[in-house]
């Protein structure tokens, strides 16, 4: 593992911060840094951070990313107490040396008179979108799904049908919540509407549960003698955390993360025998299917209604239900994605066993569309 460190920064140690935020130290140490080596805004894209930002419980790289103007290909939270700082380092160069990025920004920083400070002027997210009533994910992905129907003439009735085969999907996954509660088409269009125009069908719902996956290396995942499935390409990539700092409605990171992993792996869209895709709302898979590069942009509410998304299809979408239909236990409902893609790339699905080429494509996605992360996985012939 082969890094340089260029840059530092450090502010002076003071008893009381009155007034300073965690955001502006976290800025203001950052600026240093930065032009310590030589650098500007725009040639760091990873961010490492610590877990403790008062100005937000949670998407904290996102929202620092955001704050000091940043589009990190990597992003992540360490948390190891004392041990932080040399923790970043390593992960850093290990980020870099797999190729997911080139300059990365570790930066920490705490304020220090009580609480911090929450005021609305100190956070983006408070500013432009709470005070306008724009304070859940519902919201905000109604904002989504509105615009593309506007721009590109998607219809509910489009992204119903992807809904009711990712239903189907589930009916042969016993671990799923709606396992034995099959679902129509016109089930999804009279549901009870949550923010226009998303019903009730379109969201996920909520639940318990939990999902792991454990990685070694090759050799080690071949002495095991279970069948290997590796991982060919990944991608990353934060642009914003507010819905209202967004740079595009219909289009999210997730078209850079996506093409970052083809590349690694050196496959296209049309290498792909499975797509193991994050589906908090129904409008994410129509906008996903477009940045995967599998139908023109705009074109993701027809492409998802023409085709036999169940397992039995040719390009199967979500085998194990989705989440909207499987379930979202928190964070466990993204992981969900990589289990089932590793449960179908091992043939291990049973019932719902997907046939065709043993590669899949996995993706996460953060905030409102704001924080992607892409996996292709491989496994092998059978």
């Amino acid at each position: 593992m082969s890094a340089a460190l260029v840059g530092i920064g450090e502010l002076p140690n003071v008893r009381r911060s009155e007034g300073a935020t965690t955001l502006g130290t976290l800025a203001d140490v950052a600026a240093e840094a930065v032009a310590d080596a030589g650098l500007s805004p725009a040639d760091v894209d990873g961010l490492l951070v610590g877990p403790q930002v008062g100005e937000t419980p949670q998407h904290v790289p996102a929202t620092v990313a955001e704050y000091l103007g940043l589009q990190p290909t990597v992003s992540n939270v360490v948390d190891l107490g004392g041990a932080t700082g040399c923790g970043m380092v390593w992960r850093a160069a290990a980020a870099i040396a797999a190729g997911m990025c080139e300059t990365v920004l570790c930066v920490l920083g705490n304020t220090r008179e009580g609480d911090p400070p929450r005021s609305p002027n100190r956070n983006p997210i408070r500013e432009f979108d709470v005070p306008f009533g724009a304070s859940g994910a519902n919201t905000s992905y109604a904002l989504i799904a509105q615009r593309h129907m506007h721009d590109y003439g998607t219809t509910r009735d489009q992204l119903a049908h992807a809904v009711v085969a990712q239903r189907q999907n589930a009916q042969h996954n016993e671990l799923a919540v709606f396992h034995g509660r099959p679902l129509t088409v016109d089930d999804v269009l009279s549901a009870p509407p949550v923010v226009e125009p998303l019903g009730l069908l379109d969201v996920v719902m909520p639940c318990a549960g939990g999902a792991a996956v454990v990685v070694t290396s090759a050799d080690r995942a071949a002495a095991a003698g279970r069948p290997v499935v590796t991982l060919a390409g990944a991608g990353e990539k934060v642009t914003h955390r507010a819905i209202a700092f967004a740079p595009d409605l219909t289009a999210g990171p997730l078209a850079d993360a996506i093409h970052h992993a083809y590349r690694q792996a050196g496959v296209g869209p049309e290498d792909l025998g499975l797509l193991s895709l994050y589906d908090c709302y129904s409008i994410m898979l129509a906008v996903t299917v477009e940045d995967a590069g599998l139908c023109a942009k705009g074109q993701g509410g027809r492409w998802l209604a023409e085709r036999d998304l169940t397992w039995r299809g040719s390009l199967p979408l979500n085998p194990h239900g989705g989440q909207l239909s499987c379930g979202q236990a928190d964070l466990a409902g993204g992981m969900s994605h990589v289990v089932e893609a590793v449960r179908q790339l091992r043939g291990e699905a049973g019932s719902r066993q997907v046939g065709g080429r043993p590669l899949a494509l996995v993706t996460g996605n953060g905030a409102t569309m704001s924080e992607a992360t892409a996996l292709v996985l491989r496994g092998e012939d059978r």
